[in-house]
């Protein structure tokens, strides 16, 4: 039915395939990614469409494209219940090997734990370098591992890329600021898609 629609070249109906295995459902992520495309719809095939809706029928499950190793550069007070505290980090991945200019791809507010978070506002308040109102510009000392579903380009981004919904994995306290990612780890992760 949908197939005899005439529709623009942009718009096309998606495959309906049948899962019953999880295995299944994770072997198709990589040629999702081939197509260009952050994930997967999974659907209840008895379910009905419900505009503006999603519930446990529909659910978009997505895979991070890798992740990063990268510096926070600036810190901004949070909203709600972290108002009190510097949740939300902007952050850093350097120019080169040889090159430790830093440059901002993006920031995260998501994964660290309430303790974690708690403990980084107090490190950052002593190490601020400059503020802005709800900004702070701190030492670029705290390195995170951090997730993201896509790379995309960025004229706001010093680094000329932005990562797409980026979620901290972890602090890596065991990693110095020199150690942290180049933007050659991000543009080969960009051509990858």
């Amino acid at each position: 039915a949908l197939e005899q629609l005439p529709l623009q070249k942009a718009l096309r109906p998606a495959e309906l395939r049948v899962f019953t295995e999880t295995s299944e459902v994770l072997a198709e992520f990589d040629p999702a990614r081939a197509r260009g495309v952050e994930g997967l719809m999974i659907k209840d095939p008895r379910s009905e469409y419900k505009p503006g809706r999603r519930g446990r029928e529909w659910l978009k499950l997505k895979r991070p494209l890798a992740t990063l190793d990268v510096v926070v550069t600036a810190v901004e007070w949070g909203h709600g219940k972290r108002r009190d505290v510097l949740s939300d980090y902007t952050f850093a991945v350097r120019r080169s090997e040889d090159d430790p200019t830093l440059l901002n791809i993006g920031k995260a507010y998501s994964g660290l734990t309430d303790v974690e978070i708690a403990e980084l506002t107090v490190w950052f308040k002593a190490h601020t370098l400059q503020s802005f109102g709800r900004v702070r510009l701190v030492e670029p000392k705290i390195v995170l591992e951090v997730a993201f579903d896509a790379i995309q380009p960025s004229a706001r981004h010093k680094g000329g890329y932005a990562l797409r919904f980026p979620r901290i994995v972890r602090l890596r306290q065991d990693k110095d600021p020199t150690e942290i990612d180049t933007l050659e780890a991000v543009e080969a992760l960009a051509a990858k898609k």
